[in-house]
């Protein structure tokens, strides 16, 4: 096979193979987008419950609270409520759809291993009056979560999105270099003109000018997949998402601190199962507190 005939095959399989890695683009992105949004989704769960029960709290009515338990509880308590009994009541119509959905991208399972990690990090605290590096502790625990740092668990998702991002910028040297190939493929045989014979001067022009249009169409191809690759990238863009999720956090943590008296680790703590009941864990924080909340009153009589 020639040289020529190479480039031509090139040159007509060239928007088809674009076409191919838009498609493999937009998947992945969809992906990662879907990824992080649903952890920024847990994020806004957790915030609200930490929000709720600060508008509740009435303060100095209760003393001595450790910041590990209150994040602790707030955490179970949202990793419950959304996953477990979520799944078990089917009490919406949208959720029994997602729970497959947050299986198959290990979302709930990534939320789990956030809570854990979170948890390993607080209980080392050292209280003072300052507030610690909430935001480098949220960014490290989101940074090396496996579930949420690989597409399937396989995938890396950091180099993947950056190779999307660069797309666009791809397909258009892609078009440009497939134009390029088909012009330096006519200007080769425009060498074996003679002009002494118009007739072929003219047949040899002709081809040369229908190749270098059909060229011209891998950079129209390669415009076109880079207009939409550019859309679809700011659109789908999980870098937003992110920046709420780890925002979301911090400041939830953050109010949690602000509440808090000590960061005092419970001799007999019990560790964060995601597999416990739900339904049991709780109604065992609810009599806790119910409890709590008696004593406090007896000890105010």
């Amino acid at each position: 096979m020639t040289t020529k005939a190479l480039a031509e095959y090139f040159i007509i399989g060239l928007p088809y193979a674009m076409a191919a890695v838009f498609l493999v683009g937009l998947f992945f992105r969809s992906v990662i987008y879907y990824t992080v949004r649903r952890h920024e989704w847990f994020a806004k769960e957790f915030e609200k419950r930490v929000n709720r029960f600060i508008e509740a709290e009435v303060p100095g009515k209760v003393e001595n609270v450790s910041f590990y338990v209150l994040t602790k509880k707030t955490l179970e308590r949202t990793y419950y409520e959304v996953f477990e009994i979520r799944d078990r009541m089917k009490r919406r119509k949208p959720d029994s759809v997602m729970a497959t959905s947050d299986r198959v991208f290990l979302v709930r399972q990534g939320c789990a291993w956030l809570v854990k990690d979170i948890l390993k990090q607080v209980k080392f605290l050292r209280w003072t009056d300052e507030n610690p590096k909430l935001l480098n502790i949220t960014k490290a625990t989101l940074q090396h979560n496996p579930c949420f740092n690989r597409v399937f668990g396989i995938f890396p998702m950091v180099g993947m999105n950056d190779l999307i991002s660069i797309l666009p910028g791809l397909f258009v040297v892609a078009g440009i270099l497939g134009t390029f190939i088909g012009i330096a493929g006519g200007l080769q045989e425009l060498g074996t003109m003679n002009l002494q014979d118009l007739e072929n001067t003219k047949n040899i022009m002709d081809r040369f000018l229908h190749e270098i249009s059909f060229a011209m169409k891998t950079s129209i191809a390669g415009i076109i997949f880079s207009l939409m690759a550019h859309v679809t990238n700011v659109i789908l863009s999980p870098e937003r998402s992110y920046v709420s999720m780890v925002d979301r956090f911090e400041s939830a943590l953050d109010l949690l601190w602000y509440r808090s008296d000590n960061n005092e680790y419970p001799a007999h703590e019990r560790p964060f199962d995601e597999h416990r009941d739900a339904v049991e864990a709780l109604a065992e924080d609810a009599l806790n507190k119910e409890i709590g909340k008696t004593a406090v009153v007896s000890r105010g009589a």
